[in-house]
């Protein structure tokens, strides 16, 4: 609009048709009067250019003499407002005419569309004088006027004698006011007579609204030509106000207002100011049918003084005219407040509605994008071909370092070559089953299904369990479940707020609104539309040119098991013991894929007894497993030669050097060293990097071992945080361990230390990777070290005598404790049963059991306490 203004401002004014002068004649007075003058335009008015606040800014228009004002407005066709011609009409008239000198207004509406009142709220935005000159540049011959000049041309005949000095425009009102002059002879009635016959037999319909048509009235009153943002409305409050300060004026009947206030258009009620109110000064409220007759009428009738003679008071009364909005502020809202019971389900459904139209096929597209990798920058190709390039210019040694790790694996993947075969064989076949790769940490486990049994096959979905599992919190398990399956957006955050909502709204209405999801109702959704984009990346290859078009999706996905994505859950069970809802819902969620073909699902996993949680999903199934276990010595060593060896040349040609390995004298140790560090791949290329170093195998191995006991103290004994297991405990299985490659499970449980929870701590102990527990026929047999290198580092702890001197002591101090609880049980027992009257025979049994093991007791606390002082000696004399 303010570019539109600015664009208009720089063409020329061009002069109003309406400048010229007419020739009229008076037939009832036969007299010739002089040519009418032109209109005044704006570039010659000063008053237009001051309407918004009237003359000299007082927010009035003053009538000199010989003049008055028209106010134009406009109804529709078929209507005309009437009503009773009132006896004091001439009267009123006479009586303005006297305080004007003969001077009239006349006013008009509708000369501008109404609708665009709330452009008057907006900053920096001067209404009234940027909508004139846009509408004199849309108007329309064809049709009608469409600025203020050409209305007023052609409201009022060539015939009428008067000349029209200044045309006010009203844009927030949508009319005009027309200040004319005329003869001193000339009757204001007949000027109005002649202006309303020709606009009835020649109707001005502007072009933005071809149904209604231009009316004119006079202006009885003094019009207040404010700029307030105050927007036109169908009631007006008529204030009455005494003529001069000290007097008092009269408070109209409805009668009264009646007859001066229908002949501007239908009123549909009258309401007095009611007897009780106080408020000064007296008013009253006049509803109109339609806005455009309060228009007329408030800006006809403000400042209008009744006179004595027709009702107004002694010394008159006159009107003040503002319009009063029927709604009250704020109204929507303290209805939304009043109405929760209402308004909050209504706001759940369009929420609801909401996401499921707009964020669900989003979200959905989102995890298909993650899935076939769309948008991955390191899929893309003009990626791989810029990266390929600077691999080339730049320095090699980062692909020598890919080239060693490559080098290294492909011996592990040799000899697991035919589980990778196995994997693949299992996915081009159609059983609705899981498929568990179970092996300790650092196996290789994620490698071998990733990097080579997946090789080259598109559309794998990788859902790490570990930062779900760990997250703190409902909000940061949801969002990190959507980051591990690309969905998005998600609002994790929206379910603390509607918690929040709930929990206030039944301390109000006493009932839950059901606004707040539960955790697993969140999972469930992420999950849902993951299946939903699963599903469609299965079925985007299908054409209608292939054989077996005629099939169904559901018969399609069962006959192509190669066309499934690929799901691969990975750290399944991680941290299980604390809470198991997390993998509830996602192997429930993994066997809906499963069963419905959907996709392949492969779960990876630390835990041994993976069976007991998915079996509740899908207990009529049976899985196929593969356990990874250590490398064999000679895979070991192999590995190892190959990362020394990676770096070097194939060893041909004349000037062939020779290879690292064959050069180093001390890898004749390497047969000692795998078999003390053992074939776990982590450990394994923790030593290949040493020994890469210039380090001998067996110093490094010492070193890793004396890291690995660091660890174990650090981890399990000397932490204070709050733990599954005391250091006693640990310390003997550590001691147990150091002296045997495994230990009897039940062994364990029978020992003093294990009594109270034992499998609960072993439990823990094999969650922490410390030991590891080995099954039978679905039971626990034996327990191992969780890693190979910690036989060495078990042993390790062991040799330091003052070390072992103060666990064993704390051990001891544990038993004793132990065995006084004991002593002290049966001393009550035994105090219980002496003071029984006679000493009945038939107790004499259970004193004689409880004599025994109060013996047993304390010659066990003696032959500790014994032990005791001499570790307390090799404290106090050794460092």
């Amino acid at each position: 609009m303010l570019g539109l203004a600015r664009l208009l401002s720089k063409q020329p004014r061009q002069p109003s048709p309406f400048l010229r002068y007419h020739r009229l004649a008076l037939e009832a007075k036969n007299t010739s009067w002089p040519a009418r003058p032109p209109i005044a335009t704006a570039s010659q008015s000063r008053r237009f250019k001051t309407t918004e606040t009237g003359d000299n800014k007082s927010g009035h228009i003053e009538a000199g003499l010989n003049e008055g004002i028209f106010f134009l407005d406009m109804e529709r066709l078929a209507a005309e407002a009437g009503g009773p011609t009132s006896q004091h009409d001439s009267a009123r008239t006479r009586f303005v005419l006297g305080m004007s000198d003969q001077g009239h207004d006349r006013t008009g509406s509708n000369v501008f569309p109404l609708k665009l009142g709330f452009i008057l709220g907006l900053p920096f935005v001067n209404i009234d004088r940027l909508l004139p000159p846009i509408m004199k540049r849309l108007k329309k011959p064809n049709i009608a006027a469409s600025d203020p000049e050409t209305i007023a041309e052609r409201a009022l005949p060539d015939t009428l004698p008067i000349r029209v000095t200044e045309i006010i425009p009203r844009v927030k009102e949508g009319g005009a006011f027309v200040k004319f002059s005329h003869q001193s002879d000339q009757d204001v009635k007949d000027i109005e007579r002649a202006v309303k016959q020709n606009l009835k037999e020649d109707p001005i319909k502007p072009w933005f609204n071809p149904f209604r048509r231009v009316r004119g009235y006079m202006v009885h009153g003094r019009p207040w030509v404010e700029d307030l943002h105050r927007l036109p409305s169908s009631r007006v409050k008529v204030e009455f106000v005494p003529t001069a300060p000290g007097q008092q004026a009269e408070e109209l009947s409805q009668e009264t207002l009646y007859s001066l206030f229908r002949r501007y258009g239908k009123l549909a009620d009258i309401m007095p100011q009611p007897t009780d109110s106080k408020d000064l000064p007296k008013f009253a409220y006049l509803n109109f049918m339609k806005v455009r007759h309060a228009i007329t009428a408030k800006n006809c009738m403000h400042g209008f003084i009744l006179p004595p003679s027709e009702g107004g008071g002694n010394s008159g009364t006159v009107l003040k005219l503002v319009y009063q909005q029927k709604r009250k502020a704020h109204w929507i809202w303290d209805w939304f407040v009043n109405h929760t019971r209402v308004v909050i389900p209504i706001l759940l459904a369009l929420a609801g509605t909401f996401t499921v139209t707009v964020f669900d096929p989003i979200r959905t597209f989102s995890i298909k994008s993650h899935i076939t990798r769309t948008f991955h920058i390191r899929d893309n190709r003009i990626y791989k071909w810029l990266r390929s390039q600077a691999s080339r210019a730049t320095d090699i040694m980062a692909l020598g370092r890919r080239k060693t790790e490559d080098a290294g694996l492909n011996v592990i993947w040799d000899d697991r070559k035919d589980d990778i075969e196995q994997i693949q064989t299992w996915l081009m076949e159609s059983a609705d089953t899981f498929i568990v790769i179970q092996g300790p940490r650092g196996s290789g486990k994620k490698e071998l299904v990733l990097d080579q049994a997946l090789k080259g096959r598109k559309n794998n979905l990788v859902i790490d369990c570990k930062p779900i599992q760990e997250a703190k919190g409902d909000s940061s398990k949801i969002g990190a479940a959507a980051l591990e399956v690309g969905y998005r957006p998600v609002f994790s955050w929206m379910n603390s707020i509607s918690s929040l909502v709930d929990l206030a709204a039944q301390g109000t209405i006493g009932t839950k609104t059901g606004f707040s999801e539960t955790l697993d109702a969140q999972l469930a959704k992420i999950w849902q539309n993951t299946a939903t984009a699963l599903r469609e990346v299965a079925l985007e290859a299908r054409n209608k040119k292939d054989k077996d078009a005629d099939l169904g999706d559901d018969e399609y996905l069962e006959a192509h098991p190669e066309r499934r994505p690929v799901v691969v859950i990975d750290n399944f069970l991680h941290k299980s013991q604390e809470t198991s809802m997390v993998y509830d819902k996602l192997s429930e969620w993994a066997a809906g894929l499963t069963s419905a073909n959907i996709a392949h699902v492969i779960f990876l996993t630390n835990d041994v007894s993976f069976s007991k949680s998915l079996s509740k999903a899908l207990p009529d199934r049976v899985f196929r497993q593969i356990a990874l276990g250590d490398c064999s010595p000679e895979v070991a060593k192999r590995f190892v030669i190959n990362h020394l060896d990676a770096d070097a040349g194939d060893g041909r040609g004349p000037e062939a050097k020779p290879r690292p390995s064959q050069m180093r004298e001390d890898l004749a140790e390497l047969d000692g060293c795998i078999s003390t560090l053992g074939g776990r791949l982590t450990d394994l290329e923790f030593l290949a990097r040493r020994i890469k170093t210039g380090e001998t195998p067996r110093k490094a191995v010492r070193e890793i071992t004396e890291q690995s006991a660091s660890e174990i103290l650090k981890m399990y004994i000397l932490d204070n945080s709050p733990r599954k297991w005391t250091p006693q405990q640990a310390w003997l299985l550590i001691k147990s361990l150091a002296t045997a490659e495994s230990l009897r499970y039940n062994e364990i449980l029978l020992s003093d230390i294990f009594k109270s929870g034992g499998e609960a701590n072993l439990q823990a102990f094999e969650q922490a990777e410390m030991i590891t527990i080995v099954s039978s026929n679905g039971r626990p047999t034996s327990i191992k070290p969780g890693k190979p290198v910690y036989s060495a580092a078990f042993r390790q702890l062991t040799e330091d005598h003052v070390l072992k001197a103060r666990l064993d002591l704390a051990i001891l101090s544990e038993l004793i404790k132990i065995e006084t609880q004991g002593i002290t049980k049966y001393e009550d027992e035994l105090n219980l049963l002496g003071n029984l009257p006679g000493q009945p025979k038939e107790v004499r049994g259970r004193v004689k059991w409880l004599l025994g093991k109060l013996y047993a007791s304390q010659d066990k606390v003696e032959k500790y306490e014994t032990e005791s002082g001499g570790l307390k000696k090799v404290l106090q004399q050794e460092f």
